[in-house]
């Protein structure tokens, strides 16, 4: 690569430097709010799950960081929570809490994070229903992973499963996906750094 004058190297060397700091900023900040979302939590008292709000912020990352930074955000944020921080819902944590009736919701973070950034298209602006499109398939894939591991674990039929895991939380997702996506449209210009 020729550079035409001295500077140019460094200036190079900060860009890249700056993007990588907004990058690690991005993971983390991710990691806290996903972390908070789970502290938003109303018991139901026909199933073990709750209602949460990390669902919205897994999704507006996936459209915010990109399929990569995302999945790496939600696998942060189940990994430190298996760890031993108290970030689960209910101020939970431990691997026995990732693999009891609740943990497949967790694992569904990862895998719908990198879901919704991987349909969201970072070269140019996505229209407002591409961007919902893709949170309300990444808010269903959540669910889906969620359901299997509830009917798994507390030995459900599928009929069962998905009364208790999967269509009392199909409203609160729809609205939680509509307004992730208007978060995202309006900002979605200054998401570019973060490349898909």
């Amino acid at each position: 690569m020729n550079y035409s004058k001295p500077w140019d190297i460094l200036s190079k060397k900060e860009i890249l430097a700056n993007k990588t700091a907004i990058i690690f900023f991005g993971i983390i900040t991710g990691i806290v709010v996903t972390a908070l979302g789970a502290f938003v939590r109303i018991p139901l008292p026909f199933t073990p799950v709750p209602l949460t709000l990390q669902t919205f912020f897994v999704i507006f990352l996936g459209a915010a960081l990109g399929r990569k930074y995302a999945a790496v955000t939600q696998f942060g944020y189940v990994l430190l929570g298996a760890s031993g921080l108290p970030i689960f819902a209910g101020a939970s944590f431990g691997l026995m809490h990732l693999s009891g009736p609740t943990g497949g919701y967790l694992i569904g973070f990862i895998a719908a994070a990198y879901l919704v950034g991987k349909l969201i298209p970072n070269t140019k602006p996505a229209s407002y229903f591409q961007i919902l499109r893709a949170m309300i398939l990444g808010s269903l894939l959540i669910l889906l992973f969620g359901t299997f591991q509830l009917a798994f674990i507390m030995h459900l039929d599928w009929k069962h499963a998905v009364v208790a895991g999967f269509l009392p939380f199909i409203p609160g997702d729809m609205l939680k996906s509509i307004l992730a996506a208007g978060l995202y449209h309006s900002i979605q210009n200054r998401c570019r750094v973060f490349a898909r």
